[in-house]
Formats: C-alpha cells, structure tokens, sequence
C-alpha cells in the first residue's frame, strides 16, 4: 500500500469540507483507499491528510489533474498544497 501525505492551508475550513467530499468518488475511482483528515489543534484552517492509495501513479495522477486544481480553487485552499508521495517501510506498534 502507498501512502500520500498532503499538506494545506485554507481560506476557511468551512467552505473546502463540502467540496472534499464532492472528490471522493473521483478519488476512489482513480485508486484512493481512504484517507485520515487532521486539523492542526491551533489552526483549524490548516489540514492534513494521509491517504492510502493502491499505486503512486495514480495519485500522482490525481494530484496533478486539473479538475482536482479547480477544485482546490474553488474551495478556497491558499497557495499550493505539500504533497508527498510515501512507502511503507514497517509498522511499529509503539
């Protein structure tokens, strides 16, 4: 399994939520296996996201569309997100 880390700012989390959950369908077409969603404790409108995806190439794909860019647009994410596409070494139990 893959993993991609993604890191954004937003306008306001509020408005972008609705918007995230317009893409799912689209993301679990492309490969997505879920995701967890964090908020940083002092700055809601920071988000990460930790995705699993069946390959990289096509979270790559995903994340580099045009459809997922104007949907980030319209969602009001300020400035480019901090994607970075990982590899599970090892799961550690503590």
């Amino acid at each position: 399994m893959r993993h991609v880390f993604v890191r954004i700012k937003l306008e306001d989390y509020a408005r972008w939520r609705p918007v995230f959950g317009e893409f799912a369908g689209l993301r679990k077409t492309v490969g997505s296996k879920g995701a967890h969603l964090f908020q940083k404790s002092d700055s809601p409108d920071e988000v990460v996201l930790l995705f699993e995806w069946d390959s990289v190439e096509k979270a790559r794909q995903y994340f580099q569309s045009e459809e997922l860019r104007r949907g980030m647009q319209r969602a009001g994410v300020s400035g480019p997100p901090d994607v970075q596409y990982l590899s599970e070494v090892e799961k550690l139990s503590a």
